[in-house]
């Protein structure tokens, strides 16, 4: 049984409490709702539904729903929560009314991104479609894509924070870069759904993020860090640690998602992450300092001089600016909460690798 931390669910509610009134006695739909947003949002969903008496539902599209229900068996036989049995790519559109969308399935894996381009593709630019359809049958009035910030392509070395009028792609001829090409076209899906079927289309642009369910065996730095943290294993980075990445606390993404599927504007992306520009050699410093005592650190690979490290780091000015978002949770303080979680809800061998080594860090 692996709840999320009340002391979270408590600070997303008080962060959101004035959105919540278009959802009274509505219908909300999610597809990625087993995922890591997806976990946030159903159960602060859940949480703020009771708490606030809206009387709303949520269904989650899951191909798989029974293994959300065992891990997570607490909200099993929620009154609120309902769920459909299928694929984003073809699932039967339930009988039902919806006001409100978000789309949230598709996994960030390096691996299948690589491996399976068109596997990746498919599952983004064909569900994207179905369940954009899907919103103008059921009659959705808003509907929330989690795009991502590899929409942009890589992000030049000279520009610290990536804005969203930068007008950079993906290279199309690069090993990975089914992931980012999908995602402008699912973007380029929510402009056109806007623009003939009036569906207000907001698209937020996520970049990294730490917390809770974050999967602790993919590419994500800083969730190989934990990893090691929680095996109490030596950190091992086989890179050079000179690349820039920032991670915002899931409770402050699943504030800054519930605030855009209510407030933002249509067809006006916005950038969801952390300002905050670290080295990966100081996020393993960091999540080595939480532990007693420090993890050792290993670099496999020496900086080159005069090469400058990749970055990673949006601006999220538009954001704050717009719609009074911030980053509220410290970078080590979302550290110290994600191990207090994953301490007190151990994950099993199976959900957690005991490799003893960590990837190369990508994101």
């Amino acid at each position: 049984m692996r709840p999320l931390l009340q002391e979270d669910l408590e600070f997303i509610r008080a962060k959101t409490e004035s959105l919540w009134e278009p959802l009274r006695g509505e219908h909300l739909f999610i597809t990625g709702g087993t995922g890591f947003f997806g976990r946030w949002l159903v159960e602060s969903f859940l949480d703020i539904n009771q708490q606030l008496n809206l009387n709303a539902e949520v269904t989650v599209l899951s191909r798989n729903p029974q293994q959300f229900q065992q891990e997570m068996p607490h909200l099993k036989n929620h009154p609120a929560l309902k769920w459909l049995k299928g694929d984003v790519q073809s699932f039967k559109f339930p009988d039902q009314t919806f006001s409100h969308i978000i789309h949230a399935a598709t996994e960030a894996s390096q691996t299948l991104n690589e491996s399976n381009p068109l596997a990746m593709m498919d599952t983004i630019v064909t569900g994207t479609r179905r369940t954009l359809a899907f919103a103008k049958e059921c009659g959705a009035s808003r509907f929330l894509l989690t795009s991502s910030g590899g929409i942009y392509g890589k992000q030049p070395p000279d520009l610290s924070h990536i804005p969203e009028t930068y007008l950079g792609s993906p290279d199309p001829m690069a090993l990975d870069a089914a992931y980012g090409e999908s995602k402008r076209i699912a973007e380029l899906l929510c402009a056109s759904y806007y623009r003939q079927y009036r569906i207000e289309t907001v698209i937020a642009r996520c970049f990294a993020f730490v917390g809770p369910h974050l999967p602790l065996d993919k590419h994500f730095a800083v969730g190989n860090f934990l990893k090691n943290a929680l095996e109490k294993t030596p950190i091992e980075i086989q890179g050079d640690g000179t690349p820039y990445r920032s991670y915002l606390y899931a409770a402050d993404l699943t504030i800054w998602l519930w605030t855009l599927l209510f407030e933002g504007k249509p067809c006006h992306p916005y950038n969801v992450g952390s300002e905050e520009a670290l080295s990966i050699k100081e996020i393993a410093e960091a999540v080595a300092a939480q532990t007693s005592p420090p993890l050792p650190i290993y670099i496999a690979k020496t900086p080159q001089p005069g090469q400058r490290p990749s970055r990673y780091i949006p601006n999220t000015q538009r954001a704050q600016q717009e719609l009074g978002l911030k980053q509220q949770v410290s970078f080590p303080e979302a550290l110290e909460k994600t191990l207090t979680w994953g301490n007190k809800f151990p994950l099993t061998e199976e959900a957690l690798p005991l490799s003893g080594k960590t990837k190369l860090p990508l994101n």
